[in-house]
């Protein structure tokens, strides 16, 4: 086992009771051998992005100290998605079960098939900087780049946990269906 980073994670679910998986979700992935919890996000309900004709998501941070090299809690976090019902599809952005994206793992930069690190799409997303914030808010990615000076640039609201996020030009008006 390496030396223990702090590694932060995105859960989301849009199958079945979301928040009740997500919590599952953390629960499991703190039990994980060689991880420690630091720290959740609260749950945010989120407009989806990339493929809007499927449910809203609810999504969540979670911040570990890990002692895993990457390619291992990928491949745990991999194992836990399987265990909640998670299967990969065609449909690359459609409905899941749940996900678990490994957005940052220390301050390290990797390229490697299956794992970029960090998460190559972080920064444009406001379903995984607001709840990173709130848990990390003076966070800095490898690069310099603030976390909150990147979700200043986004085109999103919030309106209490609820996340649009403003897509191409146009806010998709989908309605909450809690």
């Amino acid at each position: 086992m390496a030396a223990p980073e702090k590694v932060y994670l995105s859960s989301g679910s849009n199958m079945g009771d979301g928040r009740a998986i997500l919590s599952r979700a953390a629960e499991a992935v703190e039990n994980v051998s060689g991880l420690r919890a630091l720290g959740r996000s609260s749950i945010y309900y989120t407009e989806p992005q990339e493929d809007p004709n499927q449910p809203w998501f609810y999504n969540q941070a979670l911040c570990l100290e890990s002692e895993l090299e990457p390619i291992k809690l990928l491949q745990a976090l991999q194992s836990l998605e399987a265990a909640f019902g998670r299967r990969r599809q065609e449909r690359r952005y459609g409905p899941r079960s749940l996900d678990l994206d490994l957005l940052l793992h220390g301050d390290r930069v990797l390229n490697a098939p299956g794992l970029c690190l960090p998460h190559p799409r972080l920064d444009r997303r406001a379903f995984v900087l607001v709840p990173l914030l709130e848990i990390a808010p003076e966070l800095i990615l490898p690069d310099g780049r603030k976390v909150a000076d990147l979700l200043a640039r986004i085109d999103f609201t919030l309106n209490n946990d609820c996340i649009r996020q403003k897509q191409q030009g146009t806010l998709r008006t989908l309605r909450r269906n809690i």
